[in-house]
């Protein structure tokens, strides 16, 4: 049975087989953006094809939605959507059809209460992602190699942020609720959860007292949103900066140097590490 599949970020349902719109003889999965293609190319059969559609160096909020993409998710046997509103353009195309699934409705996620969409930032809400995924496409099992390395990463992080001089991380923008909540880390973060927001005169001046008071050496750019705020606090703090990445994508060198998630993670744990001073 050859089932096609779009993945677009949120509620993973699976919808039949030899769908109207079969690509050959494989398996079709369009994810939304990088973290969901990511946890799909690991659980997946063999041979089949994922196909991301926030392209690499893309901020998948600035994705503008053409009509191939359209055309691929009408198609589809299953989509996948982060859901609540994270792509709403994609999440218009798809509807809520039986085939649709939003992923931020997977049970036992638990929600942060701010609505920080950046569950994949936590390893053991990603493994329910993960799992979620495989349970879609009826490969339950399937899922078991990447939750092994989801926990060897939690651990990691676990032991690599015990014994830190300090806990406040300043970010560029409010994409690591999980991570801190995870780690007994405290987020400051200069804009809120849309990362292109443009900070008032006055949340800036608030945003560097509030980096004055908590001794941080460090502010975190990111690697696809523009680092001229972060800059300018960190200019007006006197500390330096580094980049924090939340994978929301991978940037094209990313790409041809073979970077992925667990990569990023880890290099995200080793500029933790020296920000926050752990031994």
């Amino acid at each position: 049975m050859k089932v096609k599949i779009i993945l677009i970020g949120g509620v993973v349902a699976l919808a039949g087989c030899g769908g109207s719109g079969s690509h050959g003889n494989g398996t079709l999965i369009v994810a939304a953006f990088y973290p969901l293609a990511y946890a799909a190319q690991q659980v997946a059969a063999p041979g089949t094809e994922v196909d991301n559609l926030t392209p690499p160096g893309v901020e998948p909020h600035d994705l503008e939605v053409k009509p191939s993409d359209v055309e691929k998710i009408r198609s589809a046997d299953l989509v996948l959507l982060l859901g609540h509103g994270f792509q709403p353009e994609l999440e218009a195309a798809a509807g809520h059809g039986k085939h649709v699934v939003e992923l931020l409705d997977t049970p036992g996620l638990a929600r942060h209460p701010d609505n920080d969409p950046h569950v994949w930032l936590d390893p053991v809400r990603y493994a329910l992602i993960a799992k979620r995924i495989a349970a879609a496409l009826h490969r339950p099992h399937a899922a078991d190699p990447m939750l092994a390395r989801l926990r060897a990463l939690d651990h990691e992080y676990r032991q690599g942020l015990r014994g830190c001089a300090r806990h406040d991380i300043v970010t560029s923008h409010e994409a690591f609720a999980y991570l801190g909540e995870r780690y007994g880390l405290h987020q400051v973060a200069i804009t809120g959860l849309s990362p292109e927001a443009e900070p008032t005169p006055k949340r800036m001046a608030s945003i560097v007292e509030q980096v004055k008071q908590t001794d941080a050496t460090t502010v975190f750019t990111e690697t696809l949103v523009s680092p001229r705020i972060a800059d300018t606090v960190a200019r007006e703090t006197g500390a330096t900066t580094t980049v924090l990445d939340p994978i929301e994508g991978l940037t094209p060198a990313a790409v041809k140097r073979g970077a992925n998630y667990f990569t990023v993670m880890r290099a995200n744990l080793a500029r933790l590490r020296q920000a926050l001073g752990c031994r």
